[in-house]
């Protein structure tokens, strides 16, 4: 009852030699020649370079970075709390907790909310200037 099996050239599963050369490429991965499917990970050595992916992805622009401080400076400092300004509150919460400096801030104190604040609208500004002005560079509107 025993049965003998004969074993082909080509593996089973690929349905191609390993002989031949196989080709893989793809519009997002640079081709790379490879000698047999099984050695792909040595052709490429683990690095695959895409070709629709820019390097420089940040695109990062000093411009953002100062038209955005600015324009978060200027409306943070309008005096609308109580007749003072947010950056006013901010900058005298840090004017206050450095005055006991080796005790931290404790949990209650006013500083915790206006550094939230304060960093929170500066933030989202800086985020925002980053669409607009590389928006505006690529004509997206």
């Amino acid at each position: 009852m025993a049965t003998n099996f004969t074993t082909a050239s080509t593996v089973v599963g690929l349905g191609i030699s390993l002989s031949k050369r196989a080709c893989l490429s793809s519009d997002f991965v640079k081709p790379v020649m490879v000698r047999s499917p099984l050695r792909q990970a040595q052709a490429s050595r683990g690095k695959f370079t895409c070709m629709s992916f820019q390097s420089d992805w940040l695109r990062r622009d000093l411009n953002v970075i100062g038209f955005g401080l600015i324009g978060w400076l200027v409306p943070s400092s309008v005096p609308a709390i109580d007749g003072k300004s947010l950056t006013g509150l901010f900058f005298d919460s840090i004017g206050t907790e450095l005055a006991h400096f080796p005790t931290p801030p404790a949990l209650t104190s006013q500083f915790w909310l206006w550094l939230i604040c304060w960093h929170l609208g500066l933030f989202i500004t800086l985020t925002f200037g980053q669409i607009g002005f590389k928006g505006r560079t690529d004509k997206y509107f």
